[in-house]
């Protein structure tokens, strides 16, 4: 489909280009011509400020600017073949009204491409769930998030490639390890991941009741990053089946990976040393030789840039620290090397085996394969970690990789809390009656995955009139993710299970029964009866315009969620979509129509169709004919 607000913005390019150039006039430097879509029609379909923006700078008023774009513009062939008129508004507006008949004729064309570049290759990293229990909801917007973006990007022309993050190295491995030689239960569980969530609960609180067990855990994280010992075996294994539970719930709702990245490989396989070996070559990077940081590497942060010295105990100061005077790396150090490798600038690769159907997995013994090397990288990673990843670009700009540095988006997101009363159904005091509860791991408080999607399944089940169709299961995965997926990134989701359970209004359900009814309707008619599209000589009612104007509205908004990397303006569109097509099926009937009209509104509801099935696909729900 055309975008037509590019038709527009390359018409008023031309137009001013050509009228500053016959005046003797310079563009002025930096200009950027913006064009809108107007809340109200009566201001038109797209309308531009252009001549407000030029007024100071050509010593002109705006209406007097305004006029002369105006005329220009309507004698541009590309806005006659798809706008039907030009207004010029006070204070100098330039109003622009779609022919819609041009436009329907033109439906589903598709813009010429101005060259034949290669596509972008974008690497998206997402999910990365500590491999020691089972996934909490937190973790689901994150997985959800990723997929959109690669959804969205594989849509709008990008090579994508989808990476988990594996931290097999890390201290909540550990402590899982460490809980499994020093605690026991009797409990039965379902799932391993649920044995290991309870598990890792008991040792952190006996590390309370016992600080000096934490030195186990040190003695375990040495023998993880050694490998091949039978600790290090033991915690191989414990990864390896939460990372298998994990991949299982992820694809519940519609979510894959191309490759796990295990953060042993980094080590193993030489990435962290070879990244060593660059760092040191820069001045930004040395070992400490005495205060607090002793015998620690740390990457220096350039004076008056980012964030400046933190006081000692820090959270922010640990992130600086590359190498521990114990020679165990931090988390950032093999960060940065993965995100070396991610380029295509170490230098050296990973060698990998298939893990699953279509998954692959770093591995020691495994085969070279063409994975990587990135011309953009984005990392889902909540806003905790915005510090760690600001550490990743310095150290990349430290070596002089600018435009890397550049090219690595952060995707940051507000994390997902419990409710007062879902908290309190959790066990939790809520005593000091707070607005949310934070999830968490070590205390054992939080919404597995698993458990709140068979729940949203009860629900489903017990509202359904009718079961044909999707399985109450896969409807439920669907409004799980559509109800994360909506809230905007930088929200706190403060979770509560009675509205997170709801099957009407701004959800998931909602978007599949609208798909549904218009399928219906397009099986109902005949194959004759949708040959034709605008109505000739004829007015649209007030609905029929609001969803094909909104229709049409689609290319555009793809476009900004990608360059915005914003699921929730896509959930922000088809939720408005399908409430115009709802307002359009109740105020104009269709099947009982005049022969005419009721060609109209079924191209019309063919349409609708058309879009909101892109929309759900992007958004990785499912497309069903019946519910």
């Amino acid at each position: 489909m055309m975008k037509m607000s590019d038709v527009m913005e390359s018409a008023v390019q031309s137009a001013l280009s050509e009228w500053l150039q016959d005046a003797g006039i310079e563009r002025p430097e930096g200009f950027r011509i913006g064009i809108e879509q107007p809340t109200h029609s009566t201001h038109g379909d797209y309308s531009t400020n252009i001549a407000m923006l030029l007024a100071k700078t050509l010593k002109k008023p705006p209406i007097a600017i305004a006029g002369e774009l105006k005329e220009r513009l309507e004698r541009d062939s590309a806005m006659k073949a798809l706008f039907g008129r030009i207004e010029v508004a006070p204070p100098g507006f330039i109003n622009v009204y779609v022919d819609w008949k041009k436009w329907a004729e033109g439906y589903g064309r598709t813009a010429a491409q101005a060259s034949e570049k290669p596509r972008k290759k974008v690497l998206i990293e997402h999910t990365s769930i500590n491999p020691n229990k089972s996934a909490h909801i937190g973790h689901l917007r994150n997985s959800c998030i990723g997929d959109t973006l690669a959804r969205l990007l594989r849509r709008t022309g990008c090579q994508v490639e989808v990476h988990n993050y594996i931290d097999d190295l890390g201290n909540q491995l550990a402590d899982t390890v460490v809980g499994m030689l020093h605690t026991s239960t009797e409990q039965h569980f379902m799932r391993f991941g649920d044995f290991c969530w309870e598990t890792y609960a008991k040792v952190n609180r006996q590390y309370k009741e016992n600080p000096a067990l934490q030195n186990e855990r040190t003695a375990v994280l040495h023998e993880l990053e050694k490998g091949n010992t039978n600790m290090a075996w033991m915690g191989l294994l414990v990864a390896e089946r939460i990372v298998r539970e994990h991949l299982e719930e992820m694809q519940q709702f519609g979510i894959e990976y191309d490759v796990l990245v295990w953060e042993s490989s980094i080590v193993r396989e030489g990435l962290w040393s070879r990244a060593f070996e660059m760092l040191q070559a820069t001045p930004r990077f040395r070992q400490e030789t005495d205060g607090k940081l002793a015998g620690c590497w740390v990457l220096r942060q350039p004076i008056g840039e980012g964030e400046q010295e933190t006081e000692e105990g820090a959270d922010y100061q640990a992130d600086k620290v590359l190498v521990r005077s114990s020679g165990i790396l931090t988390y950032t150090a093999k960060d940065i090397a993965y995100h070396l490798w991610k380029f295509g600038l170490l230098g050296t690769d990973f060698r990998y085996k298939k893990f699953a159907d279509k998954l692959w997995s770093t591995h020691p013994d495994g085969m070279s394969r063409k994975i990587g090397h990135a011309d953009q990288v984005i990392n889902v990673i909540d806003y905790r970690q915005e510090y760690p990843q600001a550490m990743v670009k310095q150290a990349l700009q430290a070596l002089g990789f600018h435009e890397q540095a550049e090219q690595l988006r952060h995707v940051s997101y507000g994390v997902v809390s419990l409710s007062r009363e879902s908290a309190a159904g959790l066990g939790v005091d809520t005593s000091e009656a707070k607005h949310s509860y934070p999830m968490s791991g070590r205390q054992g408080i939080g919404i597995k995955v698993d458990d709140f999607l068979s729940r949203m399944e009860q629900v489903i089940e017990a509202k359904r009139s009718r079961k044909a169709g999707l399985s109450s299961r896969a409807i439920a995965a669907a409004s799980i993710r559509y109800y994360l997926l909506r809230f905007h990134l930088q929200t706190e989701v403060v979770f509560d299970l009675n509205q997170a359970t709801e099957v009407s209004g701004n959800t998931g359900v909602y978007m599949l029964y609208a798909y549904a009814r218009a399928c219906s309707i397009l099986d109902k008619a005949s194959d004759d009866s949708k040959q034709a599209a605008m109505k000739e000589n004829e007015q649209l009612e007030p609905q029929e315009y609001s969803l094909m104007r909104h229709i049409a509205y689609w290319p555009e908004t793809l476009q900004a969620a990608a360059d915005e990397l914003a699921p929730g303006i896509l959930c922000a569109y088809v939720y408005e979509l399908a409430t115009l097509f709802s307002h359009f099926y109740a105020s104009c009937p269709i099947l009982k129509a005049e022969e005419q009209t009721m060609r109209f509104r079924l191209w019309l509801t063919e349409r609708f169709r058309e879009t909101l099935q892109d929309g759900l696909q992007v958004l990785g729900l499912p497309t069903p004919k019946r519910m």
